[in-house]
């Protein structure tokens, strides 16, 4: 892995000698760059992250960072994918346990909810406030992880539908996938812009009986 060959020769900031700290791992030092900056995106109100200011908090210099990551977008790529992979990761177990499509679905909104609410750094790249000057890649991507989101929502619905003989299932299926991920995205946003102090998981269980009555279909 590049991360293994990037700590074969470390800097003075990632050596034990001369300051006497002791050398990261193969592939920790990217771990705890990852961590650093999900830390700070963490802080309310907090600006655009420089690499300079990341590298003050590891106590690093900036070409040590560049040994692990070949920009900060792809930094950030690392944050999209700890989101992807945990969420989604999450959404097959579900599939797997939950046999009843509307509990399913209220399941992924609470579960997707949670995490945000849990991860504070993470809500705001989810919703795009940490990526306002980055590439314009990542938010494509994480454009694309609602797309899955709703598509997974709209499968589950179409399956419910179906099975009660809804007239039109497809179309009341994306309607509804549609309204719920909107949901999702809002209570994200306003959890986000609120300095984290207005938490998705309000009022949860009120907002899933009006979205998802378990008798809705």
């Amino acid at each position: 892995m590049a991360a293994a060959a990037s700590d074969a020769a470390p800097d003075a900031a990632d050596s034990s000698e001369g300051n006497g700290r002791k050398r990261p791992k193969p592939g920790e030092r990217k771990v705890q760059i990852l961590q650093a900056l999900a830390t700070m995106l963490e802080q309310p109100g907090a600006e655009r992250i420089t690499t300079a200011a990341l590298a003050a908090k590891l106590d690093v210099s900036e070409a040590a960072l560049y040994r692990h990551f070949a920009s900060k977008a792809q930094m950030f790529e690392g944050l999209i994918e700890f989101i992807e992979h945990t969420v989604f990761g999450l959404i097959n177990q579900l599939g797997d346990r939950e046999p009843d499509a509307v509990l399913r679905s209220r399941k992924l909104v609470s579960l997707l909810l949670q995490f945000g609410e849990k991860n504070p750094g993470m809500a705001r790249v989810m919703v795009g406030d940490a990526l306002v000057f980055e590439n314009e890649r990542l938010q494509q991507r994480m454009n694309l992880f609602f797309d899955k989101i709703e598509s997974a929502l709209r499968q589950n619905l179409r399956e419910a539908a179906v099975l009660v003989g809804t007239s039109t299932p497809t179309v009341d299926a994306q309607a509804d996938a549609s309204v719920i991920t909107a949901f999702c995205v809002g209570r994200l946003q306003r959890f986000a812009r609120s300095g984290f102090k207005r938490l998705p998981s309000e009022s949860l269980e009120h907002s899933l009986a009006l979205l998802l009555p378990e008798g809705r279909l």
